[in-house]
């Protein structure tokens, strides 16, 4: 099974027909990933934690609402995909093994928008079991990159292991006209993808020295840990490749890749 860092940007990804990464994910079955997975792993930039955690859900999963000022239609959206708690487990025991102490277990949360607006139009069925796996901020892009290899296993598994985040994530400056895109945001961006079509990991797992712009593409990095894990699952000489880039806003990237481990 590959592995998959995909931008879902803006919550409106979940009901504007406007945005042209909707179409992208609503063709995900036909022309990124036909075969479906046992079960979907995320890890989002919308749930952090002071140790590595895990939703243990029995049952189906609730629907976080986690975002606000928006339409009320966002707010009726339910997607109610079965918890994964024999997944939960199997990470708790493999981030255990590979030396992350202290991995716990979420039994009441439920599936937040980093999460849920993608797998909506992925998986609209809802019928495919979801965990989800936090991010730690305070730890840096090695950790993560770290925590990624130690789930390699789930891919042999029939686990689909999805990073959520965004390639630029600056809301504090986003532009709503039509002018062109920031320089900045391009810079990294286009740093990110050739460092990733270049297997420059240890760039990647360096990027605030590396790359350009970096602090501005990322005041705090939650929407790109997301990748260092989807990266570190496919393993140290991973094939990447971009398969969906679009922007909106003028700043907001939803470049997003699939990783596929070395023969």
């Amino acid at each position: 099974m590959e592995t998959f860092y995909l931008s879902h940007g803006s919550p409106t990804l979940s009901i504007d027909e406007s945005l042209p990464a909707r179409p992208f994910l609503q063709s995900w079955r036909s022309k990124v990933l036909q075969a479906a997975p046992r079960a979907v792993l995320v890890v989002s930039a919308h749930w952090e934690t002071a140790s590595p955690t895990v939703n243990v859900i029995d049952g189906p999963n609730d629907t976080i609402h986690d975002f606000y000022g928006f339409p009320k239609p966002m707010y009726q959206l339910k997607y109610p995909a079965p918890g994964a708690p024999k997944l939960a487990k199997r990470v708790r025991e493999l981030l255990q093994n590979a030396g992350f102490s202290h991995v716990k277990e979420e039994k009441t949360r439920g599936l937040d928008h980093g999460a849920w607006v993608p797998l909506m139009l992925m998986y609209p069925e809802a019928d495919i079991p979801v965990c989800q796996l936090s991010l730690q901020t305070e730890k840096g892009p090695t950790y993560h990159y770290n925590m990624g290899k130690a789930l390699t296993p789930l891919r042999d598994e029939g686990v689909l292991i999805i990073g959520s985040g965004s390639a630029t994530h600056n809301l504090s400056i986003a532009l709503l006209d039509d002018g062109p895109i920031e320089k900045w945001a391009l810079d990294f961006d286009t740093w990110l993808k050739e460092s990733l079509i270049n297997k420059r990991h240890d760039d990647l797992n360096n990027y605030e020295e590396k790359a350009p712009d970096a602090r501005m593409a990322h005041p705090s990095p939650e929407h790109l840990y997301p990748l260092h894990v989807a990266l570190g699952a496919a393993g140290e000489k991973a094939k990447a490749e971009l398969i969906h880039h679009s922007w909106t806003e003028r700043t907001l990237s939803y470049a997003s890749y699939r990783f596929t481990a070395a023969e």
